[in-house]
C-alpha cells in the first residue's frame, strides 16, 4: 500500500530534497519560538520549522509539552518567516488542534509507532484530509511495525508520507543515544524505493557533537533530508539540551556537509561504474557456487556422523573454525563483527542440513 507514495518534491509544497527541518525539541515560551523561528529563516538552509507540542514522557512530572498555545506562536513564525510548520501528533485531538492552526506537514513518534491503536486513531482522524505525514521508526527495531503504521494512514488516503529514521534503543552500550541501525533504514528503501526516509540526526546522536557524522551518513546514504533541532539557547532547553544546537551552528553545521547525487550523466562513470558491477556479478556467482559446494560437504560430514552415532553440534570444532577464519579475515581487511556474523549464517545452515540428515529428511529446501 505504500510502494506509490508521493515522494517530498511531489508533495505540492515547494519542498526540494535534500530537506532540512530545524527547530526546538520542544516549544517552550514564546520568545524562545519565534527566535530561534527567525534565526533559522535567516540561514535559509531549512525549509521547515519543527517544534514538539506534546511531549510522550518516561515518567510523569517532566515538561510535557506547552500544548495548544505553541501551535500559536509556531504559526507566527510561518506568518513571519514563510516557512512551513510540522509537529508531533499522537491522538486525534492532536491531529485536530495542528490542522486547526495551520501545521503543514505531521509526524508520529517513535512512541506511537509502536502502538497500532494509536495510529489508527490517527488515520481515521485524517480521513478526507489528505496532509503529508511523516513516521518516526519504532523505538524497537521492528520494520513490519515500521511499515504497519504507514499502511495505515494510505488506508485512510494519505499519499504523502515519508518515513523517519531515528535510530533504535539499544541495551548495549553505544556512543549514540539510539543505535544507528543503518541497515533497517537501507532494508525499508530497498522494499519501498519510492518511500523517501528523512534523518533525525539528534535523536541518533544524543550530543550535538555526533549530529555532523550521523547527517553525512545519512546523506551518503542518499536519505532524502534531514530533522535537526535548533533552540536559541540549548544549554537551558526543557528537552534534549545536549541534542540541541544554535541557528548558527546549525547553519555552520549544514554547510560543511556534503551532498552527493545518486547518478552522474558522465559516460566514462557509467561505463567504468558497470563493468566494476560486472566484475561484483563474477564474484557473487563464485561465492555462491563455494557455498553451494561447502553445504554439499556439510551434507555428506551429516551423513557420515550419522553411520557412526556421532552429534552433529561439535562446540570445539565449531570454536576452531571461527578463531582460524577471523584471523584470515582480519588479515584480509575484513571487519571482524563482518566475518561473525556471516560464519554464523553458515553454521546455522549447516546444522540444519545436517539435521535433516540425522531425521531421515534427504531434501533440503529453503525456508
Amino acid at each position: 500500500m505504500i510502494k506509490n507514495m508521493k515522494q517530498i518534491k511531489d508533495w505540492g509544497l515547494g519542498l526540494k530534497t535534500p530537506l532540512l527541518i530545524a527547530g526546538p525539541c520542544s516549544a517552550e515560551t514564546e520568545e524562545q519560538v519565534l527566535t530561534t523561528g527567525r534565526e533559522i529563516a535567516k540561514a535559509g538552509k531549512a525549509q521547515v520549522f519543527r517544534a514538539g507540542i506534546w511531549k510522550p514522557r518516561t515518567r510523569p512530572g517532566l515538561f510535557e509539552g506547552i500544548g495548544e498555545v505553541g501551535l500559536e506562536w509556531m504559526a507566527q513564525v510561518k506568518k513571519e518567516t514563510g516557512l512551513l510548520l510540522t509537529t508531533e501528533v499522537a491522538t486525534a485531538e492532536h491531529v485536530e488542534l495542528a490542522l486547526k492552526h495551520g501545521v503543514d506537514i505531521l509526524w508520529i513518534g517513535a512512541r506511537t509507532t509502536v502502538n497500532p491503536f494509536s495510529v489508527q486513531e490517527i488515520a481515521d482522524a485524517l480521513k478526507g484530509v489528505n496532509i503529508p505525514v511523516m513516521v518516526k521508526n519504532p523505538i524497537n527495531p521492528d520494520l513490519a511495525l515500521w511499515v504497519g503504521a504507514m499502511e495505515r494512514l494510505a488506508g485512510a488516503g494519505i499519499d504523502r508520507i515519508a518515513a523517519i529514521h531515528r535510530g533504535f534503543s539499544s541495551y548495549e552500550k553505544t556512543p549514540f543515544r539510539n543505535a544507528p541501525l543503518w541497515e533497517m533504514a537501507i532494508e525499508l528503501k530497498t522494499q519501498y524505493p519510492n518511500l523517501d526516509i528523512i534523518c533525525d540526526p539528534s535523536h541518533i546522536a544524543g550530543t550535538r557533537e555526533l549530529i555532523p557524522y550521523v547527517a553525512q551518513k545519512a546523506l551518503d546514504l542518499d536519505m532524502a533530508g534531514l530533522m535537526i533541532e535548533s533552540h536559541v539557547t540549548p544549554s537551558v532547553a526543557w528537552s534534549d539540551a545536549k541534542q540541541q544546537v544554535t541557528p548558527d551552528r546549525l547553519n555552520e553545521l549544514y554547510s560543511a556537509l556534503t551532498f552527493r547525487k545518486p547518478n552522474s550523466d558522465n559516460p566514462e562513470f557509467g561505463n567504468k561504474l558497470e563493468a566494476l558491477r560486472g566484475e561484483i556479478d563474477r564474484l557473487d556467482d563464485e561465492i555462491f557456487h563455494s557455498i553451494a559446494t561447502r553445504m554439499n560437504v556439510t551434507q555428506q560430514i551429516g551423513e557420515y556422523k550419522k553411520q557412526n552415532g556421532v552429534t552433529i553440534l561439535q562446540v570445539g570444532r565449531w570454536e576452531e573454525i571461527v578463531n582460524k577464519r577471523v584471523a584470515l579475515g582480519k588479515a584480509m581487511g575484513l571487519s571482524e563483527e563482518f566475518l561473525k556474523k556471516t560464519l554464523e549464517l553458515l553454521h546455522k545452515e549447516s546444522i540444519r542440513r545436517q539435521n535433516l540428515v540425522m531425521n531421515d529428511k534427504p531434501e533440503v529446501t529453503a525456508k
